[in-house]
C-alpha cells in the first residue's frame, strides 16, 4: 500500500471507526453521570473540538448584542443597547435587501461586506491593495476551500490530480480533497524542529507522487492546526518560490490568524509575502487565501462565515468560481454579519469599546496561560513531549507509548492513540482526539485537546491528566 493509500484508508478509518468509539464512550458516561452513578470525576471536560464557546468562552459582547438587534430591529428603539451597537445594526440591516437578515444575498456577499472585508485584508497587509471583487464570502472556509478544490480537481483524468497536504493535518480537508476525487499527497511537518515546515520535504513528497497522481496544489495551514506551529516569513518566501517552481495553485488556510501566542512571533499572510516579493512572482503565483468568524477570538463556529480571496486567478476561471458558489445561493446572513464585526471591531472612543477590549484581552490573556501551563505539564510527564504552541487553538503532544499499550490496542482492534484517549475518557472524564485522526509519521502517537478554554478548566484537564497518565504507564509498563 502507497503512503497516499495509506493517509485516505487512515482517514476513512478513523471517521467511521474510531471517532464513532469515542463518541459512544463519552454518551455512555455522561448518561451514566446524569443518573447518579459514582465515577472519579462529577463532568466529562470536551476538548476535543475546535471550538471556543463548547470548551467554556463566552461570545464577545458586542457581537452578540449587534446579532440580537439585527435579529429583533425593535432593540434599536430602546437605550439598552450602546449606540454604536444600535447604529451598526442600523447600517447592516440597511445593506439588507428588505431590511431584513432575512433575505437572501448576492452571491459574493452583501457588497458593502464585501468592500469592508476587502479594506481588513489591505489594513492587516500593511497596505497592499485587496480587490472585492477576488473575496467570496461563505458558509465556513472549509466550504470555500471545496469550491476552489472543484475547479482544480479533475476526477475523470488519468492519472489522478493530487493535492499537496500536510500531516499532521486537520481530517474534514483531507476528506474533502478525496471526495473531490484528488489524491492526497503527504509532505510530514519536522515535529523535532517545532513543526517546521521544510522545502526538502515538499520536493521529497512530490517525487514520491510521480507516476501516481498530477499534482496541482498545496495546501499550507498557518497558523497550524494541530500543530500550532506560526511559519516563519522565510519559510513562505520558500513555498512561493517552490509553487511557482512546480506551477502548483497554492491554497493558504489562514483562520487562526488572530490566535498568535508565541513570544517575538507574529503573523504574516502569504499574500503579503508573496506582494513583498515582487514581480514575476508576485503577478503569476495563484493563491486562495482562506479565513474565518469562526475561529480566533470571536469563535462563532455555528453562524458559519468565512471568505475567500482569490489571487492572480485567471478571468475565466474566476467565472467559474463564481458559478460553483452561486449554486448555494449565498452564505448565511449572519455569518457575513459576523464577518463585518470581525474585521471591523469597536474602535477607541466607541462606547462599545471598553467592554470588548477587555473581553478580548482577557480571552488572549487566558489562553497563553492555558498554552504556558500545558506546555509545562505535559514535559514534565515521562513519556510526553509538547513541542511549543505558537497559535492556532490546539495543543498536540506526543505520548511515547509502552509497547504493552500498543498491543493491547491492537488486541481490542483500535488504533493505539485512540486505545489512550479511550482510558483518559473513562478514568479521568477527559475527551480528547487521538494523533491518528490528524495523520502521524509511523510509530508515533499523539493527542490533541483544545486550548481556547478557561483557565479553571483547563487546570482541572491538567490536573486530571497528571493523575491519570502516571498510572497508565505503569499498568502497561
Amino acid at each position: 500500500m502507497s503512503v497516499m493509500q495509506e493517509i485516505s484508508s487512515n482517514v476513512k478509518n478513523m471517521k467511521q471507526l474510531e471517532y464513532s468509539l469515542l463518541a459512544k464512550w463519552t454518551k455512555q458516561i455522561k448518561e451514566e453521570l446524569r443518573q447518579g452513578v459514582k465515577k472519579p470525576y462529577k463532568d466529562v471536560i470536551d476538548v476535543s473540538w475546535g471550538d471556543p464557546h463548547r470548551a467554556g468562552v463566552k461570545p464577545l459582547t458586542f457581537v452578540r448584542q449587534v446579532l440580537a438587534a439585527c435579529l429583533y430591529p425593535q432593540l434599536m428603539d430602546s437605550d439598552k443597547l450602546p449606540v454604536d451597537v444600535r447604529q451598526r445594526a442600523q447600517r447592516l440591516l440597511g445593506k439588507c435587501a428588505g431590511g431584513s437578515v432575512g433575505s437572501y444575498t448576492e452571491t459574493p456577499g452583501i457588497p458593502n461586506i464585501v468592500q469592508r472585508v476587502s479594506e481588513f485584508i489591505t489594513r492587516r497587509d500593511g497596505g497592499v491593495p485587496s480587490n472585492p471583487k477576488n473575496i467570496y464570502i461563505s458558509p465556513g472556509s472549509q466550504w470555500a476551500l471545496v469550491n476552489i478544490l472543484n475547479v482544480l480537481v479533475n476526477p475523470e483524468v488519468s492519472p489522478r490530480t493530487g493535492v499537496l497536504a500536510p500531516v499532521p493535518c486537520h481530517a474534514t480537508t483531507i476528506l474533502s480533497i478525496m471526495r473531490q476525487g484528488a489524491a492526497v499527497i503527504p509532505y510530514y511537518l519536522s515535529e523535532e524542529h517545532g513543526w517546521a515546515l521544510q522545502v526538502e520535504e515538499l520536493h521529497r513528497a512530490l517525487e514520491l507522487a510521480k507516476g501516481v497522481c498530477s499534482p496541482v496544489a498545496l495546501y499550507v495551514i498557518n497558523p497550524g492546526n494541530p500543530s500550532g506551529l506560526v511559519q516563519s516569513k522565510k519559510s513562505m518566501q520558500d513555498v512561493i518560490q517552490f509553487v511557482s517552481e512546480k506551477r502548483l495553485f497554492l491554497l493558504a488556510d489562514e483562520v487562526y490568524q488572530d490566535c498568535v501566542f508565541g513570544e517575538n512571533t507574529k503573523f504574516v499572510s502569504y499574500k503579503r509575502v508573496l506582494a513583498e516579493m515582487g514581480p514575476p512572482l508576485s503577478e503569476t503565483v495563484e493563491l486562495a487565501s482562506f479565513h474565518s468568524a469562526s475561529k480566533g477570538f470571536m469563535g462563532e463556529c455555528g453562524l458559519r462565515g468565512g471568505y475567500v480571496e482569490l489571487v492572480n486567478l485567471d478571468p475565466a476561471v474566476m467565472k467559474c468560481i463564481y458559478s460553483l458558489f452561486s449554486s448555494d445561493t449565498c452564505a448565511p446572513v449572519l455569518g457575513q454579519i459576523a464577518l463585518d464585526l470581525m474585521t471591523h471591531p469597536p474602535q477607541q472612543g466607541d462606547p462599545s469599546y471598553p467592554l470588548y477590549h477587555q473581553e478580548r484581552e482577557q480571552i488572549r490573556a487566558t489562553v497563553s496561560q492555558n498554552v504556558k501551563k500545558a506546555c509545562e505539564v505535559l514535559n514534565s510527564l515521562p513519556g510526553f513531549s509538547c513541542q511549543p504552541v505558537e497559535g492556532g487553538a490546539f495543543a498536540f503532544p506526543r505520548v511515547y507509548l509502552p509497547p504493552k499499550a500498543v498491543q493491547k490496542a491492537k488486541e481490542e482492534g483500535m488504533q493505539p492513540d485512540t486505545f489512550y484517549c479511550i482510558r483518559l475518557l473513562e478514568e479521568a472524564g477527559v475527551l480528547t482526539s487521538p494523533g491518528y485522526e490528524y495523520g502521524q509519521k509511523e510509530g508515533t502517537y499523539h493527542i490533541r485537546f483544545c486550548i481556547m478554554t478557561h483557565q479553571e478548566v483547563m487546570d482541572e484537564l491538567l490536573r486530571r491528566l497528571s493523575n491519570f497518565h502516571p498510572k497508565f504507564m505503569k499498568d502497561f509498563s
